[in-house]
């Protein structure tokens, strides 16, 4: 009998589109944070993973399309992680401390400032990519977190309030220490001590702030 979580086997034809995909989205990952989103071009990507320009537009309709891609694989794995990781059935105060921690370590890698670093300099005169970030990125890390947090409200272990708010606040006060620093530079590297001082004095305040 066929095991429900065996995964489906894939044809060559389908396997070799998927293996192009990912060869692009890791080309035009690197090409947007070494060069900008406004100096990468669909004509250098395609040169760079080649084939024709035509090849790319057939997995990638626009610029838009594929930097949106790329955003997708860089935060799926961790939008699933935060997933699993945020269990209702757990310690409140617990479950609170590891997303803390798993949130720090995940915003203050290295591709995750160089990403932030571009959005902050290029979404003035790009919108869309700051629409495509905030929604793949914050947005989903704050509605994800929300969830937990609302179903936290409901059985009176935080005060009542707008979850996906409370969510923004906690996330705030994670990301005002070291990887504020980071950001601009202050900074070259986070250690595991700086994260935890962040992630502690984040826990502190908000469940000062949110306590029943």
């Amino acid at each position: 009998m066929k095991q429900a979580d065996e995964k489906p086997v894939l044809g060559r034809r389908e396997a070799r589109r998927i293996d192009r995909r990912d060869a692009i989205l890791a080309v035009a990952q690197a090409s947007f944070l070494e060069h900008g989103y406004s100096a990468t071009t669909m004509s250098a990507i395609a040169a760079t993973v080649g084939g024709s320009k035509a090849t790319l537009w057939n997995y990638f309709s626009s610029k838009e399309a594929l930097f949106a891609a790329v955003v997708d694989h860089a935060t799926s794995a961790y939008r699933a992680q935060l997933s699993y990781l945020l269990d209702t059935s757990g310690d409140l105060q617990t479950t609170l401390q590891s997303f803390c921690t798993s949130f720090l370590e995940k915003v203050t890698s290295p591709d995750a400032i160089a990403l932030h670093r571009l959005v902050h300099a290029e979404a003035g005169r790009f919108p869309e990519m700051g629409e495509i970030f905030y929604d793949r990125a914050p947005g989903a890390t704050s509605a994800l977190l929300g969830d937990f947090l609302g179903s936290a409200m409901e059985r009176g272990l935080l005060r009542s309030a707008d979850p996906i708010r409370a969510a923004k606040v906690l996330t705030s006060l994670c990301t005002l220490g070291t990887h504020q620093q980071l950001l601009i530079g202050r900074l070259t590297a986070p250690t595991a001590e700086l994260l935890a001082a962040d992630a502690d004095a984040a826990m502190d305040v908000f469940l000062r702030a949110y306590a029943p």
